[in-house]
């Protein structure tokens, strides 16, 4: 095992360039680890099920977020179902009715959200940003993308937009969660062309990739790897601004409804914003980092990831706050230390994820010689491990055996994990579908790190087994 004090160097603000100076980027990718990695970005077998699987998941996202959302705003959470084989067909007409009469995409509903997404991608193109260096990209020759991450700018300015708009009364947040549905529509709709947009012009402009030749699979997955619209990286972009901010104001709508409707706000809906604000402004303050992700490195831009980000991850990962807003707060109150309990949970856990990601991150920007100190408020000590010890590959990477990762191999999935836990819990147990997020969350998490490792047990060979040995556990230490 190796320990070193890792160097700090700059970095040249060129969008696209060769990695030939050392002082400025080192590469460390070995001829052995550049054949590895050529078979690794070669569509070798499927994934999620095949073609089948994932032409099931494209077909069932849509008709649940439908569903639970009825069940939510007009069943009081309760998972309705036909009453009996006479009732099946009359159900889904009631069903279909509510998705006809109060999800319709409204001139409100597509003005909001359309405009929304306009205004955070010109946030996006004007506002000052840090130059951020990623990791050399394989398929480009181990040429590096530069990442203008302004996302902190755009996040600020966002909030002293709508605050103004809210308070002169141009704008009420709280008609977000009115229109609902019709936004969520909206989000289907754009979560749909946008995905078929990205994949047809890869594939027709020559820079789609690591293709199955199924278009089903190809569809999901996606066709590009780095799509981008000037100095605008589109995959950044829509896993940093779209669907956080827009969960945020989904949640803090319905705080102002709250007490549009009671004259307060209670300490539960308020957890949801504080949690929202939380998650969106570390991925705002911390946007330096998100270069060094398996998703900007290797995951290619598909319906996977776009449909999510413009549509699952807003309108399904807010369900407590839509049970919360439409029963009486009295019915999911907490006691003083049942508050004290969540809110404390939450805020150790979110300290474990957002210093844990700084960790890894920031050792891999070292290792580039490519790492800055960014002093984004707030900045949690503990962000950074000194004389870290590592696992020298024969690839040239290294994996990092320091911190919280010397107690378990995704630290930050547990501990993220463990927020979305505290998503579900805040609005009380009277509904299982507050806590769809948690649920569908730990599938996500296991499935991506088996994922995850068996690409690293690809890639890395023995060595990855001498890391595992080292750090034993996956997500809790002594646990699992």
């Amino acid at each position: 095992m190796s320990t070193a004090v890792l160097p700090l160097n700059g970095h040249s603000n060129g969008e696209l360039r060769q990695r030939t100076n050392a002082s400025k980027s080192q590469s460390n990718v070995t001829e052995a680890g550049r054949v590895t990695d050529k078979k690794l970005d070669q569509h070798t077998s499927y994934e999620f099920g095949g073609p089948i699987g994932v032409t099931i998941m494209i077909a069932i996202f849509p008709p649940l977020m439908y569903y639970f959302w009825i069940c939510l705003w007009f069943y009081d959470g309760a998972l309705v179902h036909p009453n009996g084989l006479g009732d099946i067909v009359p159900f889904f007409g009631r069903m279909w009715r509510h998705i006809v009469e109060d999800a319709y995409p409204d001139a409100w509903s597509t003005t909001f959200y359309v405009g929304l997404m306009a205004f955070q991608l010109f946030l996006a193109f004007v506002m000052p940003g840090y130059q951020q260096e990623g990791l050399p990209v394989p398929s480009l020759n181990y040429k590096t993308l530069m990442y203008n991450c302004n996302a902190l700018a755009c996040w600020y300015a966002t909030l002293v937009t709508s605050f103004v708009l809210h308070w002169f009364g141009i704008f009420r947040l709280s008609g977000i969660v009115d229109h609902f549905g019709g936004i969520m529509t909206v989000s289907i709709l754009w979560g749909f062309g946008l995905s078929l947009v990205t994949y047809w012009v890869a594939v027709l402009n020559g820079t789609a990739m690591r293709m199955s030749g199924n278009f089903m699979y190809d569809f999901w997955m996606g066709a590009p790897l780095n799509p981008r619209i000037g100095n605008v990286d589109l995959k950044m972009f829509q896993e940093v601004r779209i669907p956080w901010v827009l969960l945020f104001y989904i949640c803090l709508s319905g705080a102002c409804k709250q007490y549009d409707d009671y004259g307060y706000v209670s300490a539960n809906v308020a957890f949801m914003v504080l949690a929202t604000g939380l998650y969106i402004n570390a991925c705002a303050k911390g946007e330096e980092c998100i270069p060094q992700t398996w998703d900007m490195f290797h995951e290619k831009d598909g319906f996977m990831l776009i449909f999510w980000n413009f549509a699952g991850v807003p309108f399904t990962y807010c369900y407590p706050t839509l049970y919360m807003v439409r029963r009486h707060p009295d019915t999911y109150a907490f006691p003083l230390w049942g508050k004290i309990l969540l809110y404390t949970t939450l805020m150790v856990s979110h300290y474990i994820f957002d210093t844990s990601m700084a960790q890894k991150s920031h050792f891999k920007m070292q290792l580039q010689g490519i790492h800055h100190e960014r002093w984004a408020f707030p900045q949690w000590p503990g962000r950074h491990v000194h004389n870290p010890t590592y696992v020298q590959t024969a690839h040239g990477n290294r994996l990092l055996t320091s911190g919280w990762w010397a107690y378990a191999r995704k630290p930050n999935y547990a501990a993220d994990w463990i927020q979305s836990f505290t998503w579900g819990v805040c609005a009380g147990f009277s509904s299982l579908i507050p806590f769809f997020y948690p649920v569908f969350f730990l599938v996500v998490l296991v499935h991506r790190c088996g994922r995850d490792f068996e690409r690293c047990a690809a890639k890395y060979g023995k060595d990855w087994e001498e890391y595992c040995r080292r750090v034993p556990y996956k997500f809790i230490y002594g646990v699992y």
